[in-house]
């Protein structure tokens, strides 16, 4: 029995790089930030993890069925985009005009987690279609299954890290800062939800 057989370190390797630089663990602190910046420390910690948990189980979900369900509901990929870059876009909005940054209640600090972080901001559109396509190139190979399992985790793993030490940034940046911080996110996630969503128009008319 190879290592292949086992491990499939080379699909390790591309499906952790890939997913890395779609999640973007770095890109992911501003928007964290400014949505639970101002929280307590237990209560941002709560958050990032309920939010990797979710974005795990998603990931997960769509990595054993994604194409079951996509084709059982007839919905593509592009459809896909096209719903995270509007709700993607809606966080943004809320974002620039301050009303994403005001102080919630108790209530949403779960919403908070679930949705925008954890679907679909880390378990967005582009995460989903890769491992969709990780899956179909694993094959029904044992250990090409194993190391896609693999690097979902250690992604999830690293986004983990990134969001929970957060709170060096914040003393970093303090108060106006979490404000600025905001509104550059908000202004990323306007370009990436616009991006999602000129991506979702250009698969509907290359499918048509």
């Amino acid at each position: 029995m190879t290592l292949p057989d086992v491990f499939d370190l080379t699909l390790f390797l591309e499906a952790s790089i890939t997913l890395l630089v779609i999640m973007d663990p770095p890109g992911t602190v501003p928007v964290f930030l400014s949505l639970v910046g101002r929280k307590p420390p237990v209560a941002r910690a709560r958050a990032a993890r309920q939010a990797v948990l979710v974005s795990l189980l998603v990931i997960t979900l769509f990595a054993v069925a994604g194409q079951v369900i996509l084709a059982y509901l007839g919905i593509g990929i592009p459809a896909l985009q096209g719903a995270g870059g509007l709700l993607l876009l809606l966080v943004a909005l809320d974002l620039l005009t301050g009303k994403g940054t005001s102080e919630p209640e108790a209530a949403e600090d779960v919403n908070v987690a679930l949705v925008p972080l954890g679907t679909p901001l880390l378990a967005g559109p582009g995460a989903i279609a890769a491992t969709i396509v990780f899956v179909r190139q694993a094959d029904g190979e044992t250990g090409a299954y194993v190391a896609l399992g693999a690097a979902i985790v250690v992604t999830h793993v690293v986004l983990w890290a990134c969001m929970r030490y957060s709170g060096v940034v914040i003393r970093l940046v303090r108060e106006s800062g979490i404000t600025l911080l905001a509104r550059v996110a908000g202004l990323l996630l306007a370009a990436i939800a616009v991006d999602l969503i000129a991506d979702s128009v250009r698969g509907f008319i290359e499918g048509a």
